[in-house]
């Protein structure tokens, strides 16, 4: 640190910088290139607060008021906020949508014989294509087969889910999962 490092010289450039309305960053910059120091803004900023200078955030000479420098904008006044009429309040409702409930989606099959295993009976090689929970309290369980390396599916399912067309052609819908207790 260079707080002991302000000499007269240092101080007075700081004020005559300062009284030119310059940054503390460029202040900082010009006394360092004028003296060889290394002072950082922070620096100067803290040097301007000690000497009491004003727009260092301190006031400018203690017997003053609390005046500081620069002052905030005055705050805008808030319109009042009024309140709906009868009128307004109907206008504003909107009628809500009546959504129709959608028809399950049928999900495609592949040749192949699932081992139907629960979640906590798969290994780290195996299969994670669900199957089941379409009906309420129905069990979810797994293909169980080995998996394709670099995904969650063995070829099959991997197949399956990234076959052929866009991947917004390829959606099934959306499809929610349950866990249910294994026995």
């Amino acid at each position: 640190m260079q707080a002991a490092d302000w000499t007269p010289e240092h101080c007075q450039a700081l004020r005559e910088y300062h009284a030119r309305g310059m940054s503390y960053r460029q202040i900082a910059r010009a006394i360092n290139q004028r003296f060889a120091t290394a002072y950082s803004r922070s620096a100067a900023l803290g040097r301007a607060r000690r000497m009491g200078l004003p727009g260092s955030g301190r006031p400018a000479r203690a017997g003053d008021k609390l005046k500081y420098w620069p002052q905030r904008p005055p705050k805008a006044k808030k319109s009042p906020r009024r309140k709906p009429g009868k009128r307004n309040a109907a206008g504003l409702a909107r009628p809500a949508a009546v959504l129709e409930r959608a028809e399950s989606t049928k999900l495609r099959c592949v040749e192949i014989v699932p081992r139907h295993l629960a979640l906590v009976d798969l290994e780290a090689g195996d299969c994670r294509y669900p199957y089941g929970g379409d009906a309420e309290g129905e069990a979810i369980t797994f293909c169980g087969h080995p998996r394709r390396d670099g995904s969650s599916y063995c070829t099959p399912h991997f197949h399956l889910t990234r076959g052929p067309g866009s991947a917004s052609a390829r959606t099934a819908g959306t499809v929610s999962l349950r866990l249910v207790n294994a026995a």
